[in-house]
């Protein structure tokens, strides 16, 4: 077996991965399920102009469950997006 080198960070691992056969560095034949127990999703930073009233009112919601109002719009958030991501007749 290769030896997997050292990466600088993800987007060379990534590089190295792309064109690298894993089976030259790896044993498959070994290898055990793992779940992987700190891994973060990579994040991105965006602007987005809401209404003086719409943050007011976040931030009202905030405060009464006691979260920051940026945890609690990404809550919304993302629980639309599984909404919009069920089938239609589920939904209805």
């Amino acid at each position: 077996m290769k030896k997997i080198p050292e990466f600088k960070n993800e987007a060379e691992e990534f590089e190295f991965w792309s064109r690298a056969d894993s089976t030259e560095f790896i044993d498959w034949s070994t290898a055990k399920t793992a779940k992987p127990t700190k891994l973060k999703p990579t994040l991105r930073t965006i602007s987005v102009r809401l209404s003086v009233s719409m943050v007011e009112d976040l931030k009202l919601l905030a405060n009464q469950r006691d979260v920051p109002y940026q945890s609690l719009l990404k809550v919304f958030l993302a629980e639309r997006l599984r909404q919009e991501k069920e089938p239609r007749r589920r939904r209805a």
